[in-house]
């Protein structure tokens, strides 16, 4: 059967079973490994990826549930690295086997979205049920924080360089 998706802004047709979970329509069809397969039932967050903006576990979401949807993988993120998370991973230096990685980050990038200043209740509360066998929770969160600050102070950056360029004030 056919489906119809945008992935990492891209439109596709996939031609596959209407009970294919996401997760391999996206691994084995596109060819996007990034978003990876943990557990298979929803419970680690390795899946997660953002469909139309929310963050989803692609494993339990059949490409059915997901036709004519918006699909954002950890490859569409930044593809040279540069969303504040990205970064922030990098500058913590969060990773140990890697694994959990774009699960992690596809949920905070989420909760970053909307949220600029986000606490770590906030951030305890929005990557609940991505797990982390290293156990590196402090550092995700303190990746989040960064993230954030990076983002905040980016929209300052932007916000200071209109305003004096006299395009943004009337």
């Amino acid at each position: 059967m056919q489906f119809k998706i945008t992935v990492n802004g891209k439109a596709t047709t996939v031609d596959v079973p209407e009970d294919m979970p996401l997760l391999w329509v996206l691994r084995d069809v596109l060819h996007l490994n990034g978003t990876k397969y943990g557990c298979g039932i929803g419970q680690c967050g390795a899946c997660t990826v953002h469909l139309n903006g929310r963050p989803a576990r692609s494993c339990l979401t059949s490409i059915a549930s997901a036709a004519n949807a918006k699909v954002l993988t950890i490859e569409g993120l930044s593809a040279d690295g540069s969303h504040p998370l990205q970064i922030a991973w990098k500058d913590v230096d969060v990773p140990q086997c890697g694994y959990c990685q774009a699960g992690q980050i596809m949920s905070a990038a989420a909760l970053i979205a909307t949220n600029s200043n986000p606490t770590d209740k906030d951030i305890d509360n929005a990557l609940d049920g991505n797990l982390c066998r290293c156990g590196t929770y402090l550092r995700i969160r303190h990746a989040v924080h960064a993230a954030a600050k990076i983002k905040r102070e980016g929209a300052k950056i932007k916000t200071a360089k209109t305003t004096t360029s006299g395009s943004a004030k009337k």
